[in-house]
């Protein structure tokens, strides 16, 4: 049995390690970006109020993105639906984009909240562990080694083009 499923533990690795690495890239970035947005003092205002929720409200802070994306996800099934797939499939990856900086921003802010759930507490730092094991069996593949080396040579190259 155990040598039945090692073929679907290993796709399962596989494709959570992607989502994880399009998060890890994208998490940071979007952040950043959002923040630009977040210097607006309305927006100032409201990160004020974010950081003084209780925990529980704070869950439910963190619950809206996805909840709010809902409806978007639906207008992009219509969309798909309607033969427009490409606009279909255009509005899901900004959707999860602009979802995904909205969710580093607010996370960001509402985490010391958020820690004082003993349950949520431990389901993150379950979930940080097994991230962590994760990106490490990742960055310890031939894959990545020839990729970070790959991505190495061109920077090298790409900076003696400039100092031309």
């Amino acid at each position: 049995m155990k040598l039945l499923l090692a073929p679907l533990r290993w796709i399962f690795r596989v494709v959570f390690a992607l989502l994880i690495l399009f998060e890890e890239w994208g998490w940071e970035p979007l952040r950043r970006a959002f923040a630009l947005f977040a210097r607006l003092p309305v927006i100032r205002q409201i990160e004020a109020l974010l950081k003084r929720l209780p925990p529980r409200w704070a869950f439910v802070v963190l619950l809206l993105p996805s909840l709010l994306i809902l409806p978007v996800k639906l207008a992009a099934l219509w969309l798909v639906a309607q033969g427009r797939v490409v606009l279909g499939v255009g509005v899901v990856v900004l959707a999860k984009v602009v979802g995904t900086a909205l969710l580093a921003w607010l996370f960001q802010l509402i985490q010391p909240a958020l820690m004082q759930l003993p349950w949520f507490a431990r389901l993150h730092a379950r979930w940080t562990a097994w991230k962590a094991e994760l990106l490490a069996w990742i960055r310890a593949s031939a894959v990545w080694r020839t990729a970070r080396a790959m991505k190495a040579e061109v920077r090298r190259a790409w900076r003696r083009l400039r100092g031309r």
